[in-house]
């Protein structure tokens, strides 16, 4: 039996948490995994709250949605609160954006914090691709998906008018997360 991650994108409407399992739902096809996805957000498009998830296996999906995180990414402190209960009580990783998110104290889940917000306001001057921050920052610090296949996804499935930007904030981001890993495998 083939590997199978169930990953759970949350935040709140507008900032581009559906685009953000879109694009890693695209990456992982183009990686030649079997892929489910489904998302929501909130009755009003900006400020509810949303979430995707994105199911990722070597081998045919069972279940298309997700019933414990394997790995959760937070973008704001509410979404975090009400997700957190559902990741897998083993072996989770929740990727969380600092500090916008303060995580509570868990056993067996390892928590990481990544600067995504602040990185793209200070890198690229704009709030708007923080989620593209988060989402190369988690692929980094996971490789659940080859970074390339990300690009190419980008490329394929955001307007032309931005995708140089969310590219930009993609590999700012991926080079955050990788930076983050080689810093936890220091002494």
């Amino acid at each position: 039996m083939g590997e199978l991650k169930q990953i759970r994108f949350c935040g709140f409407g507008g900032q581009g948490v559906v685009l953000a399992g879109t694009i890693l739902g695209y990456a992982a096809i183009k990686d030649g995994k079997w892929v489910s996805g489904s998302n929501s957000y909130g009755a009003q498009a900006r400020g509810g709250s949303a979430r995707s998830e994105v199911v990722i296996s070597d081998d045919p999906i069972k279940f298309p949605h997700v019933i414990e995180s394997d790995i959760l990414v937070a973008l704001s402190q509410s979404a975090y609160d009400v997700y957190i209960k559902n990741v897998a009580q083993k072996n989770a990783l929740v990727i969380y954006d600092d500090p916008m998110v303060q995580p509570s104290h868990l056993r067996g889940v390892q928590q990481i914090g990544v600067p995504a917000t602040n990185t793209a306001i200070h890198e690229l001057e704009s709030k708007q691709v923080a989620n593209m921050v988060m989402l190369g920052a988690s692929v980094a610090i996971t490789r659940v998906v080859n970074r390339q296949a990300l690009i190419s996804s980008i490329i394929e499935n955001v307007a032309e008018r931005f995708r140089d930007v969310n590219v930009k904030a993609l590999e700012v981001g991926y080079k955050l997360g990788e930076h983050i890993v080689g810093s936890k495998k220091k002494p």
